[in-house]
């Protein structure tokens, strides 16, 4: 490798071998381009809830794995050179980032690509009627979301799938910059209508000194509602109480 290349993000691996170093990227697409163009099998994959088949390999529970990453990366890409470096530090970076992708973000993305009628259509036969609670809970349709976005990537690569997800989020990029979520102060609210008070306790801290991770559980009455992680004990309180909303809510 030449001294000044700059090495592939190791997400690309699976994908670049599809895309010629000298061919010039398409036009940007859409998300909802994007899906139509994937082949039959990835494209079945994506609407295939695990209950659905034997396999479980069958179904849209890996790609929604690599799907949650190429998210989380693409949103980053983003945003970073966007957002002046002395008012947006890494700590206020992660809560955009995590409000913009959250559960919540990507059913409203799931609505607008019409996830829930893609799924009805998918189901079984003998379970299509059954299923249709099941399809719109937020666990269901942001996991879809991530699903399609990791098949996107495994067939066009990062960067055309990467374009297309940060126009399919910019509306949830904007409402997370504009108007950013105190998750903690959202789950206190939403646990005051139940007579309920959460608390926050460290369970795990890795890394060294000069660089500490902090493993950080909610719970309501010792029982864990959601947990986060982050470089600070209150960053990782956020990521715990935004976890915890989205359950609550979905419940």
């Amino acid at each position: 490798m030449a001294p000044d290349q700059v090495p592939a993000h190791p997400l690309e691996a699976a994908a670049i071998d599809r895309q010629s170093d000298s061919a010039p990227l398409p036009a940007p697409a859409s998300l909802e381009a994007l899906l139509a163009e994937l082949p039959e099998d990835l494209a079945t994959q994506v609407f295939t809830h695990s209950s659905w088949s034997e396999r479980r390999g069958a179904s849209y529970d890996r790609l929604a794995f690599l799907g949650d990453s190429v998210l989380a990366l693409a949103v980053t890409s983003h945003l970073y050179p966007r957002l002046e470096a002395d008012r947006f530090g890494a700590g206020r970076l992660t809560k955009i980032r995590a409000q913009a992708v959250s559960g919540a973000s990507c059913r409203a993305v799931a609505e607008r690509l019409r996830v829930t009628e893609r799924l009805a259509a998918a189901a079984p036969a003998e379970l299509a009627h059954g299923a249709t609670g099941m399809l719109k809970t937020e666990r269901v349709l942001a996991s879809v979301i991530e699903a399609v976005i990791g098949a996107c990537f495994l067939h066009v690569g990062y960067e055309r799938t990467a374009a297309a997800v940060v126009e399919a989020f910019t509306p949830e990029i904007e409402q997370a910059l504009e108007n950013p979520v105190d998750f903690k102060s959202a789950l206190q609210e939403l646990l005051a209508q139940r007579g309920e008070i959460v608390s926050y306790n460290v369970t795990e801290e890795s890394g060294p000194p000069h660089d500490r991770i902090f493993e950080v559980a909610a719970s309501v009455d010792g029982r864990v509602i959601g947990t986060g992680n982050g470089r600070s004990k209150k960053l990782a309180e956020q990521q715990a109480a935004r976890r915890a909303v989205e359950t609550l809510q979905e419940a």
